[in-house]
């Protein structure tokens, strides 16, 4: 599987960025899965329901299924956090695999730059940034590609990753 990041510091429009490239990638045909990293304490089940209580109650993986999804929480209890490459082995097979944050990992990635957000660019210092995605002109070693063409900055993810379109 393909694999390639978006990242920058907070409030630089990772997220919008993340959403707009999935589906800019799947209405050309691709397959698209995505990796968050997350610096906070996260949890996606609620107390007081079934699944919950399982994983209170010490359960190490948890699947909650449904006719239109599942989805697995595993506990790590005392274990270490795993890699973003352990996390990739996980997913199932796709084109793309697009992950938000991991900034020191070395896989490629795109910075998303916003100048309100008040923070250095972080591409003069890691060279796994291809390019940067902004919404204001900045001196940067590599591309710097305008924050909202999401078109152009998917081709040039695409390029980078030696891919072409899916027909």
């Amino acid at each position: 599987m393909r694999v390639y990041g978006v990242t920058g510091w907070k409030n630089a429009g990772k997220t919008g960025l993340m959403e707009r490239l999935v589906a800019e990638f799947t209405a050309r045909g691709m397959s698209v899965s995505t990796i968050k990293h997350a610096h906070h304490a996260v949890d996606v089940d609620q107390p007081g329901t079934d699944s919950y209580r399982h994983r209170e109650a010490g359960a190490r993986e948890v699947v909650l299924a449904s006719a239109r999804r599942f989805a697995v929480m595993h506990e790590l209890r005392d274990a270490e956090e795993p890699t973003l490459e352990a996390l990739i082995a996980r997913l199932a097979p796709v084109d793309l695999v697009l992950v938000e944050g991991y900034k020191r990992a070395p896989h490629p990635k795109i910075e998303a730059y916003r100048a309100a957000a008040g923070h250095p660019l972080i591409a003069p210092e890691s060279p796994s940034i291809r390019a940067v995605a902004a919404d204001c002109e900045v001196d940067a070693p590599c591309p710097v590609l305008p924050l909202d063409d999401t078109g152009a900055i998917a081709d040039f993810i695409l390029a980078d990753l030696g891919l072409r379109e899916a027909s």
